[in-house]
Formats: C-alpha cells, sequence, structure tokens
C-alpha cells in the first residue's frame, strides 16, 4: 500500500482528502498541528476501516517536522504528499502587523517548503513521488486587502513550478490545486486576521474583496471537490500541473492571464460600484 502524507487534516479539505485517499489504496498519515482536534477524522476513518494514521505536526516547528517524519518513514517511502496546512487573513498592507505577516508565510509558504524537503530525497531516490500543493485563486491574482496571504500562495506557485521542473528528471511530480472559494473554517480561523472598518480610507478595498468571497459564497467550492481534484490530477494519464477548483477559480484562472497588469491595478482607482462589477463581469465572467 502506498504512503501519503497530508496536512492541516483537521477539518476541511484536508480532513476529506485524507479520507479520500485511504478509500483510493493509499495509507495516509494525517497530519495535524493540535490532534485534540483527531477524534472527528478517526471516528470517519474507523466507520470505514480506513487507514488513516493520526501524526502531530506543527509544519511551523521544525522540530514537531522531525519527529513526524521520522515516523512516517519508519513506516515506508512517501508517495504522495499533500500540503494544505494554511491560514489566511484579509487587510490592506498599512495594516498588518509584520508579525502576523510573517506568520503567514511561516505556514503556507515556509511550511510547505519544509515538507517537501522532508519528503523529497527518498522520492528523487526511488525516481518516483507526487507533491501536492494546495495553492489558491490569490496565487494567480494579486488580490488587494489580502496582500500576505496572496503574496504567500504566489511564493507556493513560484516555488512549486520551479520544483517541478528541477526535479522532473527525476521522476517526481508535482502540481498546483488552486480552489477559489470552500465550504471551510479557513474564514472563521483566520477572523483575527481579517480587518473591515468604515471609516478607514481603504474601506472600498475592504467591502469589494468581502463581495468577491460573497459571490465565492453563492456557489462554494467543497472540500470534497478539491480531494477529487487531487486524485485526479495523480491517476490521470497526461501530466497536468496546475489544477483549478470551483466556478469562480475557472473564472479568474482563465480570465487574469488575458488582461495586462495595469487593466487589473485601473480597479483599484475610484469606480463606482456598477463600473467595477461591470468590468469584473468582463474580465473574470463573476456577478458580484
Amino acid at each position: 500500500m502506498k504512503i501519503a502524507v497530508v496536512t492541516g487534516t483537521s477539518t476541511g479539505i484536508g480532513f476529506e482528502t485524507s479520507l479520500h485517499l485511504a478509500r483510493n489504496g493509499y495509507h495516509v498519515f494525517a497530519g495535524m498541528r493540535n490532534t485534540q482536534k483527531a477524534q472527528a477524522l478517526i471516528d470517519a476513518a474507523n466507520s470505514e476501516s480506513l487507514p488513516v494514521e493520526i501524526v502531530e505536526m506543527d509544519v511551523t516547528n521544525s522540530d514537531s517536522l522531525k519527529a513526524a517524519f521520522e515516523t512516517i518513514h519508519s513506516k515506508g517511502a512517501v508517495s504522495l504528499l499533500v500540503n494544505n496546512a494554511g491560514i489566511g487573513g484579509a487587510s490592506p498592507l498599512e495594516l498588518t502587523p509584520e508579525e502576523e505577516h510573517r506568520q503567514i508565510f511561516e505556514t503556507n509558504y515556509f511550511g510547505t517548503i519544509a515538507c517537501i524537503q522532508a519528503v523529497l530525497p527518498s522520492m528523487r531516490e526511488s525516481g518516483k513521488g507526487d507533491i501536492v500543493n494546495i495553492s489558491s485563486i490569490v496565487g494567480i491574482m494579486a488580490t488587494p486587502n489580502q496582500l500576505a496571504y496572496s503574496a504567500s500562495k504566489w511564493a507556493v506557485e513560484c516555488a512549486t513550478e520551479t520544483l517541478a521542473h528541477e526535479v522532473y528528471r527525476f521522476g517526481v511530480r508535482l502540481f498546483c490545486v488552486e480552489p477559489g472559494v470552500v465550504a471551510t473554517n479557513i474564514f472563521d480561523n483566520s477572523a483575527d486576521k481579517t480587518r473591515y472598518d468604515k471609516t478607514s480610507p481603504y474601506q472600498p478595498i475592504m467591502r469589494r474583496n468581502g463581495k468577491l468571497y460573497a459571490a465565492g459564497f453563492k456557489a462554494p467550492a467543497l472540500p470534497q471537490q478539491v480531494a477529487d481534484t487531487i486524485l485526479t490530477a495523480i491517476t490521470q494519464e497526461q501530466y497536468q500541473f496546475r489544477w483549478p477548483v470551483g466556478v469562480d477559480a475557472d473564472g479568474i484562472c482563465s480570465g487574469r492571464p488575458k488582461i495586462s497588469a495595469e487593466e487589473w491595478i485601473q480597479m483599484g482607482g475610484d469606480l463606482t460600484d456598477d463600473e467595477y462589477n461591470e468590468r469584473f463581469k468582463q474580465y473574470f465572467n463573476i456577478q458580484l
């Protein structure tokens, strides 16, 4: 049985991905920072007699990662790594504390890199292995009011594509999965990093960022769809690097490359709501 490691598995995408992979031939090590939240996943796996093992794993802590991967490697070589652990946030740069900015990068970017470095040598030596990084539509479109989160996902996109080139000759494949709005707890979990102030000069940007997510929540992707996409990506015969998930993801991932940086930046001007919404619909086929 092949071994898969999934990070950030207490809820949402990581939770569903762990179960889905276990149903499809993987022995899954489900990493989570707080194992006190593991019972729901344990119960779900046990109800189907699925091979899911919980492993304590804080992707921002080198000692935690070392202990986790020592346990995993003692059971065999890792065939699949899914980097899902991540945190969000929504505020303009001027209002984002440096510590918070760094925390987002420590989890979303450096945590991803650390997990890759833990499995890459054995994958390279064996000549096979799959690494799936959960990015976001904000890794495709520089998203105002989410500079730290967006920049962290851009960094993940760049690192994933760069590494895909570096290790292609060794039979190791990398994939970027790019969900839009997904019905998970990430917004509740990032509430302390989300700011909305009606008196702020950035209020129009804050409000429009909120409208983007409100539009996404009208037809959100489900965590199960992301899990399905991951399995499809790694099992289909023809290699494909990028995988959008969701109606809003399709619109942004197809529309953003068709407009210039200047056209996107100028949408930050003093537009009426009707003008802004009309351009957003034109560019991305999303009705705000």
